[in-house]
């Protein structure tokens, strides 16, 4: 099958051709860890891990090379450091802080359904040469010193922008029309305006290493380059991340890359995911919009409820990678409703062993057309739900599931997923029937309901509620537990006469259990009266329970 990616650098869909399809090598910013991830951070996170698995499922497990670099030096964890850690040395401070948020951020990316990567290495392990002989960022600036590409300046270490003809190729911009300003530091000290930061001395309250410019810490770009380098080599296949990292982060990772390697290019297919946005705004703490990850996983503060991870994964991939997304609680929703939908078509029994869709493979192959295979995965299912059961059914339910998981969906059995859905409450039946039996054991035996219909109540069980009601009321050929039988007018009516206790709950359960919504037992205008007559006598029946000494009132 051929893969067409979308290349950033050369603006068109391209054929995509590893350098050595024995080991294709690909390259995603990371996060900064100063604290927990936002919902922005996570669409890289889930769009790569796509690409991660197609490549995967095209190359070879074993044959696929992904790095994804973690950030931890930076002004905003240098202050959380001071801030939390007084007592230690500022290194150590950075190091417990970053610790600790790192692991945040790998819990929210598991839980968001993604691979690990294969290599996921952190800034601080990078800055000095290495024992291992791995690429570093104090080798790499002398090597662009060397080469006339770096000078030192007002305490920094800078990167000659003017010794790059064709810089600015990624982003468009021309560096004669590069302005100070718009992401671009102002100093009196450069060369040209566009020139950056490769090294600059550290304060005392700062961190720092040892080097040949004094003791200082690498600008944010000659990080990516070393870490790239060292897993990946001077060239390599793809290199991805959001579309706010073009200008400036990526375009100096080139040029630093490049200059220092002596290489024509850095990355063979440059890859940008599109912005993010929340309810048609954008996301902003002043804004009171601004969310994180794990907030949507553990709190209900967007859509008053908590979300799986599952569903923020279907949320994210409906839109196009490309596109700008608005992250809104009635996708969340809709994204919820398909996976109840796909889950309850799989069940528990199938087994991830069928064949991958071709409509799938092919809508993934077209640069991650996500929403085009998600189409496809509904036609799936929709055709596993019209075949009433054999072999052809197992066979589109698994090829369902197969398909699903190069997305990163349906990893789970249907019982596994509703016991993940945070806002399920799973039920231990056999302890709930163990404390009603302790509960009734205390209550004087004069005092004990032994009416059927009541135990049924109790229980929740409506279909058993019917069923002794039916029977009691001599419908026993008219109404069977499970199936669909014809209650007509008249001998609902008759039921509707009985003066029992049992009747006073029966309209809500007979109406929405056993109703019109699946069977032919009333006509709804019928079954719509009989739901408000239940619901008016509702609190009666449950009161005459209360009185009986079988319910508590909850406080």
């Amino acid at each position: 099958m051929e893969l067409r990616l979308y290349d950033t650098l050369s603006k068109e869909k391209r054929i995509f051709a590893p350098i050595d399809p024995s080991n294709v090598r690909m390259y995603v910013c990371g996060p900064t860890v100063y604290d927990f991830a936002h919902i922005g951070n996570a669409r890289p996170v889930i769009v790569f891990d796509v690409l991660f698995r197609l490549l995967r499922h095209l190359y070879g497990a074993d044959h696929v090379t992904y790095v994804r670099n973690i950030t931890d030096v930076d002004d905003k964890i240098n202050a959380r450091a001071v801030r939390d850690f007084p007592a230690l040395p500022l290194n150590e401070a950075i190091r417990k802080v970053t610790e600790t948020t790192a692991a945040q951020f790998a819990s929210d990316a598991a839980a968001l359904g993604t691979l690990p990567p294969t290599f996921e290495p952190r800034a601080t392990d990078f800055v000095l040469p290495r024992a291992d002989g791995k690429a570093d960022m104090v080798t790499l600036i002398k090597q662009l010193i060397a080469g006339g590409h770096a000078y030192e300046a007002g305490g920094e270490v800078l990167f000659d922008t003017a010794s790059m003809p064709d810089y600015g190729m990624l982003s468009g911009r021309k560096l004669e029309e590069q302005l100070a300003g718009a992401r671009v530091a102002v100093d009196a000290h450069k060369k040209n305006p566009a020139d950056f930061v490769l090294w600059k001395l550290s304060s005392d309250n700062e961190p720092g290493w040892d080097s040949p410019w004094g003791r200082g810490r690498p600008g944010w770009h000659i990080e990516c380059s070393a870490m790239s380098a060292a897993y990946l080599g001077d060239v390599f296949d793809i290199h991805g991340g959001g579309l706010d990292l073009i200008f400036p982060h990526h375009e100096n990772e080139i040029a630093q890359s490049r200059c220092a390697h002596g290489t024509s290019v850095m990355a063979n297919y440059w890859m940008h995911n599109g912005f993010l946005q929340v309810e048609g705004e954008k996301m902003s703490k002043s804004l009171g919009n601004f969310v994180t990850i794990r907030e949507l996983l553990e709190t209900r503060k967007f859509g008053g409820r908590k979300w799986s991870g599952e569903v923020l994964r279907l949320a994210m991939l409906r839109t196009h990678y490309r596109s700008p997304i608005d992250w809104t609680a009635s996708a969340l929703e809709e994204s919820q409703k398909v996976l109840d939908s796909w889950y309850d078509v799989i069940g528990d029994d199938t087994q991830a062993n069928g064949d991958v869709d071709d409509g799938v493979s092919a809508s993934l192959a077209d640069d991650l057309n996500t929403s085009n295979a998600i189409a496809r995965l509904h036609a799936i299912a929709s055709e596993a739900r019209g075949r009433a059961s054999g072999l052809p059914q197992i066979e589109l339910k698994r090829k369902l599931k197969s398909s699903a998981l190069i997305l990163g969906l349906l990893h789970r059995t249907k019982g596994e997923y509703l016991a993940n859905d945070p806002e399920v409450v799973i039920v231990d039946q056999a302890r709930v029937d163990a404390l009603i039996a302790a509960r009734e054991a205390r209550i004087p035996s004069e005092m004990r309901i032994r009416d059927p219909y009541a135990i049924a109540y109790l229980r929740g069980d409506s279909r058993e509620l019917v069923r002794v009601v039916a029977l009691s009321l001599g419908l026993r050929g008219l109404l069977q537990v499970g199936k669909a039988k014809t209650l007509s007018p008249h001998n609902f009516s008759v039921m509707r006469n009985q003066k029992s206790h049992a009747w006073n709950v029966l309209p809500v359960h007979l109406a929405f259990d056993v109703g019109f919504h699946r069977t032919k037992v009333v006509s709804r205008p019928l079954a719509q009266s009989s739901a408000r007559q239940g619901e008016k006598t509702y609190h009666e029946s449950q009161s005459r329970l209360v009185h009986a000494g079988t319910l508590s009132r909850n406080k």
